[in-house]
């Protein structure tokens, strides 16, 4: 009896330690559970960078300017004789634009041109991505939810004449459908417009246009007409700014970001669904999202976009350099070319197709990878986007019971027994399952229209494709994954590259050749991430001379025959008088591909040898310094050992 009443006591006894135990537990949890920060990339971001708001020395090799190209500047003013448009006109011209940003943006700059070919008063266009019928907020209509209308008109006023509206006599017409309608081709001819809409303009005073490929003017137009050429300039550049909510908070995030002291590169995937689809880059990705892309792919077959066949070889089509370059491989790009481990990557592209997880590796080479979710809050994006319509809600509701009577009725009427048991109730659909690929890619062979929702999500992307665009014009340095790739349509980083080459042409704007890129990556396919010295020379020497000279040769080949908006020179630019005039360098069609631009005006001149003054006072700095705050360990043994090789530059 004694030895049991022992063991009695020590059952309490270790019973009672251990409810001291928890009870100490749960209490030390309440408490440090109050210090506990959501991390934020911000935060991760003074890690790295201690002493904000001072900025350090620049690697002039990683971000300075490329001097061979400092004598273009931006002048986009018309030349010779150029009119003022007349109170009198030969109708209106009112248009709807399907598409995504890049199409948006093109097309209005091509609308603006026609109406100046045509002597028509442009009725603001109607961007169907942003309708009132796709939910977006109240307080704004189609084109004013992206863009400034009063800055718009105002800044053409000496172009075209531009009205809200139509007049209140042909608003009834139009809702009759009383005024013939034209869908142009994005490489319709000038000629095109004379002969055939102009004649129809003049009779019916009121003509609309469809326009669904990006842009309705073919890019090249002959030298005759470059007075339009510099007028799509004005547009794209000046005319087209976003509203005031957006500009201040695109503005705002590149604040945000310079206010560490370092200098950021912004960088584009370019991973699209569509454009995907159209090279046929389905194996990259070896997944559910093959599928995907094998889907659009089919049905772009039998709408007649692609003529080639639906399985086709996506590494083979990646050597041509017809598919993206990976993230991982813009990584390694990256760190050949000396970047260090903390430089600041800010990722553009309002939808990434294969989600985050293509960014892991990339992340894994550089720690500051942001984007427009780490610099605002939910409450910025939601007061950019503005009052909304709360969705409907579509939640499973279980059927109405049944009275006591309608199941004897049922079981009277149900035949002979035994009976096999009823089925089992309908379970619950959440919302989850019924977004992305979820509802239908593992269950049916045809994907379904888009939802409300997914109408005003595509809509909200317009405002972030929009923020992005201020940011990556505003980088440090640009790096775009998908740019000149072939197709006819315009694409978000040949928008980017264009409007930076007008702006500052010597900034740091990388145009890799993914053809190139591909022949590098198949030497080291088997082990990337330790590449030998003469791998990582030529990678560095390839990507320096895309940054001059040869890149923009290369540029206006490719892309300025899809998007004139890419490559937006000699046209839109000048070349200061100081400096040696280059020769024009002409392709096989006689077309100017570099040089020839004209002297820029005196007072251009003037402002540019002040600057150059003010440059002169400015301490020197060394193109192999490294900002002092890095330490050692931060940068790896690859950067280190390539950090002092003397290789080909763009500035020699």
């Amino acid at each position: 009896m004694a030895f049991k009443s022992k063991i009695k006591w020590v059952a309490l006894f270790v019973l009672t330690l251990s409810l001291g135990s928890l009870t100490v537990h749960l209490s030390l949890t309440k408490f440090s559970s109050m210090n506990l920060v959501q991390y934020s990339a911000k935060e991760a971001l003074s890690h790295d960078f201690p002493y904000i708001g001072s900025p350090v020395g620049r690697n002039k090799r990683l971000w300075g300017a490329v001097r061979s190209l400092e004598s273009l500047q931006p002048y986009a003013n018309p030349r010779n004789g150029y009119p003022v448009p007349g109170k009198t006109s030969n109708g209106f011209i009112y248009a709807k634009i399907f598409g995504g940003f890049e199409k948006i943006r093109s097309s209005i700059c091509d609308l603006v041109t026609i109406s100046r070919l045509l002597n028509a008063t442009l009725v603001i266009p109607e961007i169907q991505e942003s309708t009132r019928s796709k939910g977006i907020s109240y307080k704004f209509k189609s084109f004013s939810y992206l863009y400034d209308e009063e800055q718009f008109i105002a800044s053409l006023k000496n172009d075209v004449n531009i009205i809200k509206s139509l007049p209140e006599y042909f608003k009834s017409a139009r809702r009759r459908s009383e005024f013939p309608t034209f869908k142009p081709k994005s490489s319709a001819s000038p000629n095109y417009y004379v002969k055939e809409i102009l004649p129809s303009l003049k009779k019916a005073k009121v003509v609309g246009l469809i326009i669904m490929d990006g842009g309705c003017l073919q890019p090249i137009l002959p030298p005759i007409l470059s007075e339009f050429q510099r007028l799509r300039c004005r547009v794209a550049f000046h005319a087209l700014q976003f509203r005031p909510e957006i500009q201040i908070l695109g503005l705002r995030m590149v604040e945000r970001l310079r206010a560490w002291g370092q200098p950021f590169l912004a960088y584009h995937p370019g991973l699209v669904r569509d454009t995907l689809a159209y090279h046929g880059c389905a194996e990259l990705f070896q997944d559910v999202h093959t599928e995907l892309i094998q889907y659009r792919r089919e049905q772009m077959i039998k709408q007649g976009i692609v003529n080639d066949e639906l399985s086709v070889e996506s590494h083979i089509r990646r050597e041509n350099g017809s598919c993206p370059l990976m993230p991982e491989e813009v990584g390694l790009l990256l760190r050949a070319m000396g970047y260090p481990s903390n430089t600041i990557i800010y990722v553009a592209g309002s939808q990434t197709f294969g989600g985050q997880r293509l960014l892991i590796p990339l992340r894994a080479m550089f720690a500051n990878v942001v984007d427009r979710t780490s610099l605002c809050s939910k409450t910025e994006l939601s007061d950019l986007v503005g009052p909304e319509t709360p969705p409907s809600p579509d939640v499973f509701k279980m059927p109405n019971p049944k009275s006591e009577e309608q199941l004897k009725e049922e079981w009277n009427r149900a035949g002979p027994r035994p009976r096999p048991l009823p089925p089992p109730p309908d379970r619950p659909v959440y919302q989850h399952e019924k977004e992305g690929w979820y509802a239908w890619i593992t269950e049916n062979d045809k994907e379904p229209n888009p939802s409300p929702m997914d109408l005003r999500m595509q809509a909200h992307r317009l405002l972030w494709d929009a923020l992005d665009y201020i940011v990556s014009v505003e980088a440090d340095a640009f790096f775009p994954c998908f740019h000149s790739d072939g197709s006819r349509w315009p694409d978000f980083s040949g928008l980017v590259i264009g409007q930076r080459l007008y702006e500052r042409a010597s900034s740091r704007t990388y145009r890799p050749d993914r053809k190139k890129i591909a022949e590098l990556f198949n030497v080291i396919r088997d082990d990337m991430y330790h590449p030998k010295r003469n791998w990582i020379l030529s990678a560095r020497e390839h990507l320096n001379r895309s940054l001059s000279e040869e890149g923009l040769i290369r540029q206006s080949l490719l892309s300025k025959p899809t998007s004139f908006l890419s490559h937006p020179i000699p046209e839109c630019s000048c070349r200061i008088s100081s400096v040696e005039i280059t020769k024009a360098i002409k392709g096989k069609d006689g077309r100017i591909l570099f040089g020839g631009e004209p002297e820029c005006p005196k007072w251009m001149q003037s402002a540019r040898a002040e600057k150059a003054r003010t440059n002169e006072t400015e301490p020197a700095e060394d193109e192999n310094d490294v900002p002092e705050q890095l330490e050692p360990d931060v940068i790896s043994s690859l950067t280190s050992l390539i950090d002092h090789d003397e290789e080909w530059d763009p500035n020699d």
